[in-house]
């Protein structure tokens, strides 16, 4: 046995799992002579593994990192032409030491306890401030997901929201324009199943929609990088009480129409071309912005400016109408988990290149 075994086999009896007294008492408790003995007596022979597993003696990290290298360098790195709502992006050094490598922001989820969490609220807040100023809308939440849970988030929320009005959707129908991601509409037809939607495919140029709808989604821009304008086709949905949810990109938004000044209801996407990795697709922080008369069913967190007992500004999370909460029946969202990591790194990155700053790398690419 090698220095580095001996010292392993030490660290290991003395911090990983029950000592040999600990152990020899458990087994006597249960009536069992060894560890071997109490695996028979549980784990069926007809599925335990018959010789040994050939993994090894134990190896130093440096050893283990070595060998990692070696392995990665036999793969071929290819830059990624699918697009699909996924691009490769620089990640600033500052963000990716100061935020994306920093123990302190590394939890993706929204802080709970807003006195020690300032500093996260304080960037979650202007991750919304961004996505509201770039997509036109006056509320957006504290991230969601990705962008096709955030479509389904958005669909499932007009849909309850014409329920609770008492507008009550006799066969509901909602209108997927043909040029969205392909994985949007996947999780579109896998969140319609359950509460009886019918999804209608198509173009948004030909569709007639009517009373029987009661939502539809388009992409801005589509699939195939075309820039449509959607302005007459919001306005002929609003007249037969259809809302309409657009799925865009914040970086494209620097430099088009915002979808709130073409008049669509919901704006929904994902943030990860401002400054985060592709990551082999995910994860990634969504975003979901709407108008102000959905503020009460917003799926996903609100942050808010608040005041402490010392009359000094604080932050908070303002609205949470999750499950966790309140009573489910009365929850607007069951799936609405953040990205606060990721939502905080899209943040940062507009802070650090600033609007003009965005607004170039928009032009270049």
């Amino acid at each position: 046995m090698n220095l580095f075994e001996q010292q392993q086999g030490e660290f290991t009896q003395r911090h990983i799992g029950p000592n040999e007294e600990e152990t020899a008492a458990m087994l006597r408790t249960i009536g069992v002579g060894s560890v071997e003995e109490l695996i028979d007596n549980t784990v069926p022979s007809s599925i335990r593994l018959r010789e040994a597993l050939h993994t090894g003696g134990p190896i130093s990290e440096y050893e283990y990192l070595s060998e990692l290298k070696k392995t990665a360098s036999l793969n071929k790195v290819c830059k990624s032409y699918i697009g699909q709502g996924y691009y490769n992006t620089i990640v600033p050094s500052v963000i990716l030491r100061n935020v994306f490598e920093n123990p302190g922001w590394y939890t993706q989820y929204t802080p709970y306890q807003a006195e020690i969490a300032q500093g996260r609220l304080e960037s979650l807040l202007n991750f919304q401030t961004m996505v509201s100023d770039l997509t036109g809308l006056p509320i957006a939440n504290a991230s969601l997901l990705d962008e096709g849970t955030a479509a389904a988030e958005a669909m499932a929320m007009l849909f309850n929201h014409k329920n609770r009005n008492h507008e009550h959707i006799t066969a509901p129908k909602f209108f997927v324009d043909e040029n969205i991601f392909a994985q949007t509409k996947d999780i579109l037809v896998t969140r319609a199943n359950p509460i009886k939607v019918e999804l209608v495919f198509g173009d948004h140029k030909k569709v007639k929609l009517d009373e029987s709808y009661f939502g539809a989604i388009v992409q801005y821009p589509d699939k195939n990088g075309l820039i449509e304008d959607y302005r007459k086709f919001i306005e002929h949905a609003h007249a037969v009480n259809v809302q309409v949810i657009m799925a865009t990109d914040l970086l494209a938004l620097s430099l088009l129409t915002p979808p709130g000044e073409l008049g669509a209801d919901i704006a929904i996407g994902n943030a990860q071309r401002l400054g985060v990795p592709m990551g082999f697709g995910g994860p990634h922080a969504a975003f979901f912005a709407t108008k102000d008369e959905f503020k009460r069913n917003i799926p996903g967190r609100i942050i808010g400016v608040s005041m402490d007992a010392q009359g000094n500004r604080c932050l908070r999370m303002a609205l949470q109408t999750r499950e966790q909460h309140i009573r489910r029946e009365k929850a607007t969202s069951n799936i609405c988990t953040a990205q606060a990591l990721l939502a905080n790194m899209s943040a940062m990155y507009a802070v650090y290149h600033g609007a003009e700053g965005i607004k170039n790398i928009a032009k270049r690419i």
